[in-house]
């Protein structure tokens, strides 16, 4: 990929520039510096991560035959080209906040056709859930190699969490998420026509079942937790982080 296609743009240096104070004000003295740094930390971090993941796809697709990505702005890290201002951003900000749920935000629009091969369309799927995983390990060695203060190692855990969170939900055979669109390509036609029926909804139902069934959001945590422990990511920190993240749970 030609390294012109790629220009950051004024935006996503925004949201680093936030992620940045966020981790500098959980460095400060008292609860209320270290919790209002490590929200902006975690919402900040969180939306560049997005954009990444997005990001993520819309790479893989360019340099897989896809040169239409470049012209929409994919290859910008610009959240505002990934996103639906409610459906991509409020909603998911609202679920992350609430129940920790990371709810995938971001949406790439790739022209198939114009990709090589099957495997390239699984590959540019893929893209998308391995950068959340890469992104978790990269902050467990950040934790593990440079031992950050309690405060912001706790914030950094916790955002890994997420990423770890993001990837295995993502990684699921479900229809509009990013495990199905990479076996979708060597699927049956009856079986991409189905998925292709039950995108739009199947994501929400997904969700549901998570949120309505206790045990089977016990079983996605636990796997979660076992990916995250695998990663080097610290338990005790990842769940430090995520109480003063929300904080109110434990007034």
């Amino acid at each position: 990929m030609k390294r012109s296609a790629v220009r950051p743009s004024p935006l996503f240096l925004g949201l680093l520039a936030a992620t940045a104070a966020g981790a500098a004000l959980t460095l400060l003295e008292g609860d209320a510096a270290i919790i209002t740094g490590t929200i902006l930390f975690v919402l900040a971090g969180w939306a560049v991560t997005l954009c990444l993941h997005e990001f993520g796809h819309a790479a893989v697709a360019y340099k897989g035959g896809d040169f239409s990505v470049r012209e929409k702005g994919y290859l910008t890290l610009d959240i505002r080209r990934y996103t639906d201002p409610v459906l991509s951003i409020v909603l998911p900000l609202v679920l992350l906040v609430m129940g920790g749920i990371p709810l995938p935000g971001g949406a790439v629009w790739i022209n198939h056709h114009a990709l090589r091969s099957k495997k390239i369309e699984s590959l540019v799927s893929l893209a998308g859930p391995l950068s959340n995983l890469v992104i978790g390990v990269l902050l467990t060695l950040v934790v593990a190699v440079f031992s950050p203060p309690v405060a912001l190692a706790s914030a950094i855990s916790y955002l890994a969490l997420l990423q770890v969170l993001a990837f295995v939900l993502n990684i699921l055979p479900v229809p509009g998420l990013d495990g199905w669109g990479a076996i979708e390509p060597f699927l049956p036609y009856e079986a991409q026509r189905f998925g292709a029926k039950a995108r739009p909804w199947a994501p929400l139902v997904l969700f549901a079942v998570l949120i309505a069934f206790s045990q089977v959001s016990q079983l996605f945590f636990w796997a979660s937790n076992a990916v995250f422990e695998l990663i080097g990511g610290e338990p005790g920190y990842a769940y430090a982080g995520m109480s003063a993240f929300m904080f109110w749970r434990y007034l």
